[in-house]
């Protein structure tokens, strides 16, 4: 039972360059055609919404929900603060390796059986988490966390690439992101409370009740969305090569490195901002939390103005409308602060801006990322785009406080790199293609 019939009728984007070829299989003679697809009921489009929604808010539910804890873990297991924050660390490295080995893996088994697999081991972790008595041991839990949430994550986008292409995608994907963006806004508020009810332990019993629900929902109400002769088997080898021949492409890697460098942006004020808004503005923890969820609010109106904007402009428009936005307003940052008009309100509109223009980069750049591949190796299209999303973009946002004290100038001069590159790539981008005539 597939999803493959469930595929929307629209018009198609025009391509701006060839599909990459399907690669051979391990004979080297190349794949047959794939068959049409499977006859099944049209399942609605809101329930797939809500379950890969879900599944897309895993990561950032495991990574943001403890995060009011982290001085309640340090004390209770009898060590540094800095020790309990590299579990943070061990979750961000687990997301970006396991979505190398998960998007693989969903191309050559399907979708299901990973997804499966990765939940159940995710709750498992995580009801570990709650017995943990060790910082060592939490942090090797917290990686195991990572590495199977992933799961959600690549495979999630790999099931739209599936069943959607072009403008249909990107309109999925900012009803995914919508979701998925709930969790970060939440996700402290909701640890917070959690954390009046009880101990922190309480924290991840709710996070595994939450992998136990997710794993259900998987299993009852994701049908399996790429048939059996449309999967890619390969060696290690023809994987490895596989990536490469991804990073050559032009139509792959221009949309997501652009992703990555504005994932960097982004990523850099939501790890340095609490800590200049502390020192800078005096905020209160309650505070931040508050200019927190404003600015996540902004990223989800973004989100749903490029369901808006679908049909009306063009899929390439809208992803230069958003970084061009996302410049202009981290660029907004230095000005406030030589003018002496920076103040947690003028620097939160600020802020509230780039988050809106961030919501019209991410759904786009990802569709054009994975619209340009054969669904059979959408796996590994997407693994591939999560890793240089969460491993360049977190490595660029770390450099905001290499000098020392992360201060309002460092954290902006790394977002206005990071915005002035995204929008760079994405131009070089498309003149290559342009010039290629594709």
């Amino acid at each position: 039972m597939t999803l493959l019939s469930a595929r929307p009728k629209h018009r198609p984007v025009p391509p701006v360059d060839r599909p990459v070829p399907a690669p051979a299989g391990a004979s080297g003679v190349p794949r047959p055609a794939p068959s049409g697809p499977v006859a099944r009921p049209r399942r609605h489009v809101a329930l797939l919404v809500f379950v890969l929604g879900v599944l897309s808010a895993i990561g950032p539910l495991a990574t943001d929900l403890y995060l009011p804890a982290l001085p309640n873990i340090a004390a209770d297991l009898g060590t540094s603060e800095a020790s309990v924050k590299f579990t943070l660390t061990s979750v961000m490295v687990g997301l970006a390796l396991g979505q190398l080995v998960a998007g693989p893996l969903s191309d050559r088994w399907g979708r299901r059986t990973p997804l499966l697999v990765g939940m159940a081991v995710f709750t498992a972790a995580t009801f570990g988490c709650v017995l943990v008595t060790s910082v060592e041991a939490f942090v090797a839990l917290r990686f195991v966390q990572g590495l199977s949430a992933a799961t959600g994550l690549v495979v999630s986008r790999a099931v739209v690439r599936d069943v959607f292409d072009g403008d249909a995608a990107a309109a999925f994907f900012s009803r995914l992101v919508l979701l998925a963006g709930l969790a970060p806004m939440l996700g402290p508020v909701l640890g917070g409370q959690l954390l009046v009810l009880g101990p922190w332990q309480l924290i991840f019993t709710a996070l595994g009740l939450v992998g136990l629900a997710t794993l259900a929902l998987v299993f009852l109400a994701l049908p399996e969305s790429l048939p059996a002769d449309r999967r890619e088997r390969t060696s290690a080898t023809a994987q490895l090569r596989l990536f490469g021949r991804l990073l050559r492409d032009v139509r792959f890697a221009g949309p997501t490195l652009t992703l990555a460098l504005s994932f960097g942006m982004s990523f850099t004020y939501i790890s340095a901002f609490s800590f200049v808004s502390q020192s800078r503005f005096d905020a209160t923890p309650q505070q931040f939390s508050l200019v927190f969820a404003v600015t996540t609010l902004g990223m989800i109106l973004g989100n749903q103005a490029n369901v808006a904007l679908v049909r009306r402009v063009e899929i390439h428009r809208r992803l230069a409308l958003g970084l061009v936005g996302s410049l202009v307003s981290v660029a907004a940052l230095p000005l406030l602060a030589a003018t002496g008009l920076a103040s947690l309100v003028t620097v939160t509109a600020a802020l509230f801006a780039m988050m809106v223009c961030t919501g019209l980069v991410s759904p786009n750049a990802t569709a054009l990322a994975l619209s340009g591949q054969p669904p059979r190796v959408a796996g590994s299209g997407s693994a591939l785009l999560g890793t240089v999303q969460f491993g360049l973009g977190s490595a660029l946002a770390a450099t905001a406080g290499l000098g020392g004290p992360v201060t309002l100038s460092g954290m902006s001069a790394v977002m206005v790199a990071t915005a002035a590159g995204a929008l760079a790539v994405f131009a070089a981008a498309a003149f290559l293609v342009h010039r290629r005539g594709r």
